[in-house]
């Protein structure tokens, strides 16, 4: 098959067959010999002492085989967080611990300071709802600028304050940016939120434990995007469980969205509970539970000043963020709102001061991680938002005020004065695309068939640019990481010329079952139907580190790519061997192997096979078989780059927002597949857009979640985004991966947001109402009915 027809092409996910016909597999799906049910008893206060635990009725319940508490888990290591931050003073951050079961103390509305083992799921349930709980409520803290300046009711008793860390990115930047906005001659200055989500991936969180006690191994099945760091962090900080002695089993996953990267207690949990039964124990979420203890998203709180001359041109950025980190630190919860997000506020431009400082509070509110974006979204808004408020107070056009400051493609690679170096772009390029897209050009005439229906409307613009794929472990080392983050693949050719592909990424939605094996087959020259890609057991895929931050492609991809080479190089040997010739006589394409300058040659099928039946083999050249295995860590991140316009309809007289254009042009670097890469876009502009003017996880001031079921928090509909105009044609190739790719996944729920925040001002001002320069998200009826009634 030519090369050309498989990568850039888009065949069909054949991953959806089994979806859309219920064959998937889920956790939940499972169901093992002599399997019991755990069910948790939560707390149902967000803050309290506890003074007693009552199991004695739960124990004497049908079907009930065991009850757990905290103080069954006291010697078990607590759940570490995954970066060590260090505070501006060089001090470590605060790290208290974990547990797998509250004790001493409950910390938010949902933690777990109970377990019950039954015979039947509703037995689980019901018993937990009889044991009884002594807790002595205490005053709860919600609110950030609280927590901060109470030192007296903590969170976590055993430390100082309620400040994990006081983070300083670039600390040696601080005075000249202080210098530089002191004597600029124009500073705009925003204050904002960026309200906290719920993720709601569509399947619940699920795990079964299962203890072998013939063997001492343990299994875990569960819903998770990393099943080898779930492994790490259980064996290594929670149970002691020797690594060869547990596997991780992550079966298909219905979406994640982030909140199945990390490893949570109640993992921890059924692996232990399994144990003492000497039966398989299942524990599966409800939706109320997914509200309470799923990671949440977001929740900043910013100050961002832009320091600018009278012509536009930037001259500083500063920002002070408190970040909520929720009752507990969650395993990715100290990068994303430091190095995830402060290294990105320099953003598109060439501004040359930037300093950011980010205060991480704990609250007595469930834990908060990476969400869609994770930090990017965060410092892309603060950002946009800013620039565009920017622009009206110097009477200039969004989209001329960006282009002014874009940093031009004959600066790369260019260095950021917060110390990332992007290796290309063409964000000019970009906009050029957006604009034809969008047709700018035409929104006047829209407006005013917007007035005539008596509707507001406005136009939004926003650019964007993020770090994906996490690297080079080197680097994430000096920063803090705990772990490497490259990745690995096993490409395992068998005797017939099939092709199984282990990869350490892992898919929920992303496609790798049907992505992967182009790029297989593109270098080997077969059908990609022949290949199949295994992935989401430890026990048969080499260490990986899973799949988040748009890393799939850029680096597990890039590890199969090298696999791939490797196995091709002794596939050259084999056919050589076969042919009579020299291995550097050996040409391959299109699965052929051929002696250059000869009528030679032999197929794919034929070296494969010779491969499992090496009779004639010399011994000391060539091994049998036809298996390799790379290991692959990026040089750098990959840098996808984007700008986005969003046109909005606003009803004055209930405030009602509709998105009723968007248009999004990103550079994801080459494509392999152009569908998949429009499908991820979709679904990150709609939950963009729902963070934009939808969704809000709140509690009020005693930490009670009121938004926990789909009643009181508003999830996008099909109805509430509009078809999107997409496009991917102005890329420049990632310069340092074999495969040029950026990545794609999480761009959409990054540079939407402000788009559609700054479309809404955009149509209030317009309208009259100058003095709007701001509203917080999520841009609900009735803030943008305030915002208009009140100005």
């Amino acid at each position: 098959m030519p090369k050309d027809t498989i990568v850039g092409t888009s065949p069909k996910r054949r991953e959806d067959r089994r979806f859309t016909t219920g064959k998937g597999r889920y956790t939940d799906d499972i169901v093992l010999k002599n399997q019991t049910y755990a069910a948790f008893a939560r707390s149902e206060v967000a803050h309290g002492r506890i003074r007693g635990i009552d199991t004695s009725a739960a124990e004497a319940m049908p079907g009930v085989l065991a009850v757990f508490t905290g103080e069954d888990f006291t010697e078990v290591g607590g759940n570490p967080a995954g970066w060590l931050i260090h505070s501006r003073d060089g001090t470590p951050m605060t790290e208290p611990k974990r547990p797998v079961l509250a004790h001493g103390k409950v910390r938010h509305v949902g933690d777990a300071y109970a377990a019950v083992i039954a015979e039947t799921p509703e037995q689980a349930r019901d018993a937990a709802e009889a044991i009884e709980a002594d807790i002595e409520e205490l005053p709860a803290i919600v609110k950030m600028a609280d927590a901060v300046a109470n030192a007296d009711n903590r969170v976590h008793d055993e430390v100082a304050s309620n400040v994990c860390f006081d983070w300083g990115w670039v600390e040696d930047n601080r005075t000249a940016v202080d210098e530089a906005i002191r004597g600029a001659p124009h500073v705009t200055t925003l204050e904002l939120v960026n309200n906290r989500l719920s993720p709601n991936p569509m399947e619940p969180r699920c795990s079964i434990g299962d203890f072998d006690s013939g063997t001492g191994d343990y299994t875990l099945y569960t819903t998770s995007q990393n099943p080898h760091l779930t492994r790490l962090l259980i064996s290594a900080f929670v149970m002691g469980i020797p690594e060869t002695k547990l596997r991780v089993v992550a079966p298909d996953v219905g979406g994640g969205f982030g909140s199945k990267i990390y490893h949570y207690g109640e993992e921890a949990l059924v692996l232990a509970a399994s144990k003492k039964l000497g039966r398989p124990v299942k524990w599966t979420s409800t939706r109320s539970e997914a509200f309470l203890t799923d990671a949440h998203g977001r929740d900043h709180v910013t100050k961002i000043e832009l320091a600018t001359d009278l012509e536009g041109n930037f001259i500083a950025v500063r920002t002070e963020t408190m970040a909520n980190l929720g009752a507990y630190l969650s395993n990715f919860a100290t990068a994303t709102p430091t190095f995830l997000h402060g290294t990105l506020m320099a953003g598109n431009y060439t501004v040359p001061n930037v300093y950011v400082n980010v205060k991480g509070v704990f609250t007595n509110t469930a834990p908060v991680d990476a969400y869609r974006g994770a930090g990017r979204p965060e410092a892309t808004f603060s950002l946009e938002r800013v620039i565009d408020k920017c622009a009206r107070e110097l009477g200039l056009d969004p989209i001329a005020i960006r282009r002014k400051n874009y940093i031009q493609p004959d600066q790369f690679p260019y260095t950021t004065p917060v110390a990332l170096e992007y290796d290309t772009g063409n964000y000019d390029a970009v906009m050029d695309r957006l604009e034809e897209i969008a047709d700018v050009a035409g929104f006047e005439g829209r407006l005013k068939e917007s007035e005539a229906k008596g509707k507001l409307r406005g136009l939004g613009i926003a650019s964007y640019i993020e770090a994906c794929g996490i690297a080079p472990s080197n680097l994430v080392g000096v920063l803090g990481g705990r772990v490497g983050l490259y990745d690995a693949a096993t490409v395992r050719v068998n005797p017939t010329g099939g092709v199984q592909v282990m990869v350490g990424a892992h898919s929920h939605g992303q496609g790798h079952e049907t992505t992967f094996p182009q790029i297989v087959a593109d270098r080997l020259g077969i059908d990609p139907d022949t290949i199949e890609i295994v992935h989401g057991d430890t026990a048969r895929i080499p260490f990986g580190m899973g799949t988040y931050g748009s890393r799939s492609l850029a680096v597990c991809g890039s590890a199969v790519v090298r696999a791939t080479e490797k196995v091709i190089t002794k596939a050259k040997k084999i056919a050589a061997h076969i042919m009579e010739a020299g291995d550097a006589e050996i040409d391959f394409e299109d699965g052929v192997f051929a002696v250059r300058g000869t009528n030679k040659n032999v197929p794919w099928g034929d070296v494969a096979l010779k491969a499992y039946i090496p009779h004639d083999f010399p011994i000391d050249m060539i091994e049998p078989g036809l298996e390799e295995t790379a290991f692959y860590d990026p040089a750098n991140f990959t840098y996808p780059a984007g700008a986005y316009a969003c046109e909005v309809e606003v009803d004055p007289q209930t405030g009602k927002v509709e998105v009723v254009s968007f248009a999004a042009a990103d550079d994801f670097g080459n494509v392999i597949n152009p569908q998949i890469v429009e499908g991820q876009v979709h679904g990150g502009l709609a939950q963009g857009i729902g963070q934009a003017l939808l969704e809000h996880a709140v509690y009020d001031e005693n930490g009670q979640f009121l938004s926990a079921s789909y009643m009181d928090y508003t999830m996008p509909r099909a109805d509430d985004v509009p078809m999107y105009k997409v496009d991917h044609s102005a890329l420049t190739a990632c310069t340092h991966n074999p495969l040029g790719v950026k990545g794609c996944g999480e761009a959409g729920a990054i540079g939407s947001p402000p788009a559609v925040v700054n479309a809404v001002i955009d149509a209030l001002q317009r309208a009259g109402r100058s003095g709007v320069t701001h509203i917080d998200m999520p841009l609900t009826p009735a803030r943008v009915w305030s915002a208009l009634h009140e100005s």
